[in-house]
């Protein structure tokens, strides 16, 4: 079900797992990837909110059905988060991220302690630096970005099938997805990737129980880095999906569930 907020004057858009939120509720806030939108969750926001949750997957500003325009930097983005919570009337809330919305989320703990109650991160790495070849394409909205994101992106498994949901073609679906970005969308958010430089200085200031969830087979944001950017944090955890890359919410969905099940359930 989607539910809307004013933020800034402007829609904001989320899901909310089709479940009729009640405020006593604890609250879990789901922050998407570079050119992706709210859909990307839709495999956990459902059983997030059927676990007595609140749940908001999020479309950030120009992305899915919110208002735009987009938001440049990392920074502007976490705040804006922020001020989405305080629109759907969330104090603190679990807050979870992918990609750049695991950069988000960071920012958002780091600056904004108070507001995270838990902190969960996926695909993410101590710097997301971003090749020059998948800049050019994305500035210039070429069919050929979302290609090199998806080949780059998926593990092996996932290029091949065999998903556990009947009909799903990861590779397809996530294709299309990134391509059904409006104009500039995918360019503004790899840039802001880009820009955001060393994750580690804002890990540093992480505060609360942190969580890793990380893709083995993920060429985008390796492992290893990852694992460097959570030895930063005093007391955080990391879970490894073996044969999984960047996708991991729809690659691995049942691997996903078991790995969040502890940490939000």
């Amino acid at each position: 079900m989607a539910i809307e907020f004013s933020v800034d004057g402007r829609t904001a858009h989320a899901a909310n797992g089709s479940r009729e939120n009640n405020p006593d509720d604890p609250a879990v806030i789901l922050i998407h990837g570079a050119g992706l939108d709210r859909t990307i969750w839709q495999m956990q926001t459902r059983n997030i909110a059927f676990q007595g949750r609140r749940v908001y997957a999020i479309d950030m500003p120009g992305h899915g059905y919110s208002d735009g325009p987009v938001l440049k930097t990392v920074v502007e983005m976490a705040d804006w988060v922020t001020r989405f919570m305080d629109a759907a009337g969330v104090a603190a809330a679990t807050v979870m991220g992918h990609s750049m919305g695991s950069l988000i989320a960071l920012d958002l703990a780091a600056r904004y302690p108070e507001r995270t109650e838990r902190l969960i991160l996926t695909g993410v790495a101590e710097a997301m630096p971003v090749h020059p070849d998948l800049l050019a394409a994305a500035e210039a909205n070429e069919p050929l970005g979302p290609e090199l994101i998806v080949f780059w992106g998926l593990g092996e498994k996932a290029q091949t099938g065999g998903h556990p949901l009947p009909g799903l073609w990861v590779h397809g679906a996530s294709e299309v997805l990134l391509k059904n970005a409006k104009a500039g969308v995918l360019a503004n958010d790899l840039a802001a990737c880009d820009g955001y430089g060393d994750a580690k200085e804002a890990a540093a200031k992480i505060k609360c129980p942190t969580f890793f969830v990380l893709g083995h087979d993920d060429k985008m944001s390796p492992v290893k880095s990852g694992q460097r950017l959570a030895d930063v944090i005093e007391g955080a955890e990391v879970n490894i999906l073996q044969k999984c890359g960047h996708m991991m919410m729809i690659e691995r969905p049942n691997e996903m569930y078991h790995a969040l099940r502890p940490l939000i359930f």
